[in-house]
């Protein structure tokens, strides 16, 4: 049994993140050292039902903006985090952070190190950043950047801000963009289709499932193949082309594609979301 002590605002910590029981996160971290990512997988294979860890769940509160160029072949999304609703619901705060997507797009900017050393006006972003600081006492700043290039990309913004999704098409398609883009605010898709996955996320799931199934008291002969299921119905899941289309359950996002244009595809996506 291992000897790391475990705090309550850890187990607490968990427990917002997975939904599971308090005991349960204890033990669960206990078993796994303190590693989040670990006890969470600990869950998982215990058979319990807990919420995804995203990349998207750095920010507690902010303003998401996701906005292209006029001609549509670049993209970017920036979270201008806060501490407080109070704050980010602030029309002042919303139009502060849009004067920084704006300084984005007019300098073509492709990094937060980058962007911190853009100026508006006479100041630099970094400067902008730090009289807001003073001014409203919570630590701001750009916590997140994304960008894409394509022939075409679309962006939408969900939520009174608090979530930003771009989508790159191989080709100008406005109505596809946007349903597609919405698809991806709903449904977070992990990757275009089963081939992007990474191949650790792959064999993660797989001894997840078979976990799962031996827990059940299912022979172990059967795992591999039940196991296999299981991982299909996560790519069907969590991969974009493979979901049931949000507007039409009886379609996947490849085949409503598809039924646009023959030719057309998704060749990248970038989704922010506070929380």
């Amino acid at each position: 049994m291992s000897t790391t002590t475990i705090t309550a605002s850890e187990i607490n910590k968990l427990r917002q993140q997975t939904g599971a029981g308090m005991m349960d996160c204890r033990k669960a971290l206990v078993e796994s050292n303190g590693d989040f990512e670990t006890a969470i997988d600990y869950l998982r294979k215990k058979g319990q039902k807990v919420a995804a860890l995203r990349g998207d769940r750095e920010a507690k509160e902010g303003v998401v903006i996701a906005q292209t160029t006029d001609d549509h072949k670049t993209g970017y999304i920036i979270n201008v985090s806060c501490e407080t609703d109070f704050v980010s619901k602030n029309a002042e705060y919303i139009a502060f952070a849009q004067s920084i997507m704006d300084a984005v797009v007019a300098n073509n900017v492709s990094s937060v190190e980058e962007l911190n050393s853009v100026k508006i006006g006479d100041e630099t972003i970094a400067d902008k950043l730090n009289e807001q600081v003073a001014k409203i006492g919570e630590k701001i700043s750009v916590s997140r950047f994304e960008k894409i290039e394509a022939p075409y990309v679309a962006s939408y913004i969900h939520g009174n801000y608090r979530m930003g999704v771009l989508v790159g098409l191989n080709k100008e398609n406005a109505e596809a963009g946007k349903d597609v883009a919405m698809q991806i605010a709903a449904m977070n898709p992990i990757a275009i289709d089963q081939t992007s996955v990474p191949a650790e996320t792959v064999e993660r799931e797989r001894n997840i499932a078979i976990e799962q199934i031996k827990a059940e008291g299912k022979p172990a002969e059967m795992a591999e193949k039940i196991a296999a299921g299981k991982v299909n119905k996560f790519f069907k899941e969590s991969t974009l082309l493979a979901q049931a289309f949000v507007k039409d359950g009886n379609k996947s996002v490849a085949d409503y594609l598809k039924s646009i244009d023959p030719d057309l595809k998704v060749i990248g996506f970038k989704r922010v979301a506070l929380g």
